[in-house]
């Protein structure tokens, strides 16, 4: 009786709510999680640039590892959360659960398989996410610690993704901010009060990671979620795991096409000097930083769509999408402009280099106006994937992250030297804005104008 009530109780919640306040509501743990995890990935950036530019280098080069490791826990969080928040939204909740604990344990057999394989292969991986040979030494001690966590940093992301979805966002902030909260003290603890250096920022990061997911799994352990994860509850049937895969993939795709580009970027700044994959490295965790506020807004939305979907609310799914859609522009442009004025003070304090401050300011001046252009493309996608639309979510997912941009860091920088490179990314920005608004027009008309009448069930 207690499960049910509890089911009644979380329905209601999050198809009865008005709209503003249940998308505001959700969205503020995903934010504060989002701006702790970013601050400790900024702050990693600032402590390990005081060892020098090769060794920030390696944060960035790192960073595109940590990135694949994002995918596949997202492939499988945000590919079973979006199932399991419909099935909720129909009131299955076993259903739900079968799917939960199918994305969990996948994460977790994943991520010991990546973890793995990359430690046999550790030397060619370092060179293949655009090391250069002084920047090398230092990625191989980053990423080895980073390779121990990968089971756990997986699993976490699929955790959270979980809980999210469920409605339970302030359950993922609590195992998200301790993480990160120890991470950033753990990088000072053992980087200069151990004087371990580089490995020190490695072993900080690796064990708040262990220690999220612990957090996390026992939300799950205490009864605190409405899904239940069981190794007997996981499904080997063929249509559950093809929907969770395909369902997950834009996000796979979205993070592995990041990782990819951000390899070449480093690439392709490697031909500049270790200055100019400093640069290009710290603004991209700034702007990820920026972004990942709107980011949090659209991760607050994406429950709100699925559940109400699944419970046949559309009128609430079309109003999701334009709250969210105006609280994402609104954010992005109040911290874009902060960042536009003291562009080149905030590169100082990640690398105090000159030349380094000169690259990165340009780049970080382009990217800020272009962010405008990306909430509409990241509501559009979100929805998408949230309602079940595979193909269109991987579609738009793929041209945001990376078939827009790769072609253009390949032509701008032939043709253009390293100005190119600091405007390929803006370029990819503003062009993915005209697909995302044909895929959003398209939903709008596919989708039912009426909500659909509730079945009546016995209790």
């Amino acid at each position: 009786m207690n499960q049910n009530r509890k089911t009644i109780s979380q329905y209601d919640k999050m198809t009865k709510t008005p709209i503003p306040k249940l998308i505001v509501t959700l969205s503020i743990p995903t934010i504060l999680s989002m701006l702790v995890t970013n601050v400790y990935n900024m702050a990693d950036t600032a402590f390990v640039g005081q060892l020098g530019n090769s060794a920030s280098g390696a944060v960035g080069v790192v960073f595109g590892f940590m990135a694949i490791l994002q995918a596949i826990g997202f492939m499988c969080g945000q590919g079973s959360g979006s199932i399991l928040s419909r099935r909720l939204g129909q009131k299955d909740v076993d259903g739900a659960s079968m799917i939960a604990s199918t994305g969990f344990f996948g994460a977790l057999f994943l991520g010991t398989i990546a973890g793995v394989i990359c430690y046999l292969f550790l030397d060619p991986l370092v060179m293949v996410l655009g090391s250069t040979p002084t920047i090398a030494p230092y990625a191989k001690i980053y990423i080895s610690y980073i390779i121990m966590a990968a089971p756990f940093m997986v699993s976490s992301f699929t955790l959270n993704n979980i809980l999210r979805f469920e409605g339970k966002a302030i359950l993922g902030m609590i195992g998200l901010m301790t993480g990160g909260i120890l991470n950033i003290c753990g990088d000072a603890i053992f980087m200069f009060g151990l004087k371990m250096g580089i490995s020190g920022a490695g072993l900080s990061t690796a064990l708040s990671q262990i220690i999220s997911f612990g957090i996390l799994l026992s939300m799950f352990l205490r009864g605190k979620t409405q899904c239940r994860l069981s190794i007997r509850r996981v499904t080997l049937n063929y249509r559950h795991l093809f929907d969770i895969t395909a369902t997950g993939f834009p996000s796979l795709l979205r993070q592995g096409l990041n990782s990819i580009t951000t390899v070449l970027l480093n690439s392709c700044a490697a031909v500049y000097g270790d200055v100019a994959v400093a640069a290009m490295s710290i603004v991209s965790r700034i702007i990820f930083f920026v972004f990942s506020i709107a980011l949090g807004i659209g991760q607050g939305f994406q429950p709100v769509c699925a559940f109400n979907y699944g419970a046949g609310k559309y009128s609430r799914v079309r109003r999701a999408f334009r709250i969210t859609l105006i609280l994402a522009e609104t954010l992005v442009l109040i911290v874009m402009t902060g960042v536009l004025i003291w562009s080149g003070d905030i590169i100082r304090i990640f690398r105090d280099d000159p030349e380094v401050i000169a690259i990165g300011t340009r780049a970080l001046r382009l990217q800020c106006v272009a962010l405008l252009f990306l909430p509409y493309c990241m509501v559009t996608e979100m929805q998408m994937q949230s309602t079940g639309q595979k193909l269109a979510a991987s579609l738009l997912s793929s041209l945001r992250s990376g078939l827009l941009f790769i072609p253009a860091l390949l032509i701008l920088s032939h043709f253009r030297g390293l100005a190119g490179i600091q405007e390929a990314q803006p370029a990819a920005f503003i062009l993915s804005l005209p697909p995302a608004f044909i895929f959003a027009r398209w939903f709008a008309g596919k989708m039912p104008k009426e909500d659909r009448q509730p079945v009546l069930q016995n209790p």
